[in-house]
């Protein structure tokens, strides 16, 4: 039994921490229940919740937006049981109907531990597959273009032959809908979209996410700079940008591109939990407070 002690002040009721992370709190207690977190206890034997528990409960709130209660928490239990990082240190993304483990390039399932490909290749008559960067740049038309042939085309100055007729927009919605249907013909949809226009911030961005969590922290920082290239205030671009140099441990990069992105919710949280590692409370929960603003904003 864990000795009662004084509630830490960055520490989150079991409201609090539902609230922050989109859960009931029926829900967190059930996710404490199953073991696959130990809260601390206040004075009064309540939960308190620290920021590394609150990673695990987004996560949590992640995957059971995308699968069915048992799938998602008998993959936790799982990985629950094995030796090695804690939950709350793991990648955890849902792929189909499964629970996947990222790990630099690699994705595997987290109950059978088979590997996943998040990048297939496309069968014959399909959207082509991607294809090698070849270009460096930061920004300007060239380097757009040369994004573009490395996401979606089938040799540098081709047309494309199947579905000319769309122009960018038409192939933005395309690979939104393929990301549901066929994840892996989507970053051939997006790179066609940015050959029609390669000014399209929103395909750079949703492309270099989607090379992001492929762990090719390279070209997703290329797309995401491309994207601020066209609009240099685009919250999602100012945002994963962040989310790159947070992976990578370069802290303050992180810092100066989450605070351009005021407008992104989970920008204050990560700079509430930046500042918390610093020792820096009061902006810690000056963030916080932001992030819970936003966050009730938009529900």
């Amino acid at each position: 039994m864990q000795v009662a002690q004084q509630a830490a002040p960055n520490s989150f009721s079991t409201q609090e921490a539902a609230a922050a992370a989109g859960l009931t709190p029926t829900r967190v207690r059930g996710v404490v229940r199953r073991g696959l977190l130990s809260p601390d206890r206040g004075p009064a034997r309540h939960y308190r919740f620290t920021f590394q528990d609150m990673v695990l409960l987004r996560t949590v709130k992640g995957l059971l937006d995308a699968l069915p209660p048992r799938r998602a928490f008998a993959a936790l239990a799982h990985l629950r049981t094995h030796p090695g990082r804690p939950l709350s240190a793991l990648r955890l993304r849902a792929v189909g109907h499964h629970v996947a483990v990222q790990e630099a390039a690699t994705l595997w399932d987290a109950e059978t531990g088979q590997g996943h490909l998040p990048f297939a290749a496309a069968r014959p008559g399909e959207v082509q597959p991607l294809r090698h960067a070849r270009d460096g740049g930061k920004g300007g038309p060239k380097a757009a273009a040369a994004a573009a042939s490395d996401a979606g085309q089938g040799g540098e100055g081709e047309q494309p032959q199947e579905g000319a007729k769309l122009d960018s927009d038409d192939w933005y919605n395309v690979a939104l809908d393929l990301e549901e249907t066929a994840p892996e013909q989507a970053p051939a949809a997006y790179g066609r979209a940015l050959v029609a226009n390669p000014r399209n911030a929103d395909a750079h961005v949703n492309l270099g996410r989607l090379f992001q969590v492929r762990g090719d922290l390279k070209r997703a920082t290329r797309h995401y700079q491309l994207a601020l290239h066209a609009a240099p205030k685009h919250q999602l671009a100012l945002y994963n940008l962040g989310t790159v140099f947070d992976e990578l441990d370069e802290l303050d990069a992180a810092v100066g591109y989450y605070r351009r992105a005021a407008e992104v919710p989970d920008a204050h949280y990560n700079l509430a939990r930046i500042f918390e590692l610093r020792g820096d409370e009061l902006r810690s929960l000056r963030h916080m407070r932001e992030y819970r603003q936003l966050s009730t904003r938009r529900e």
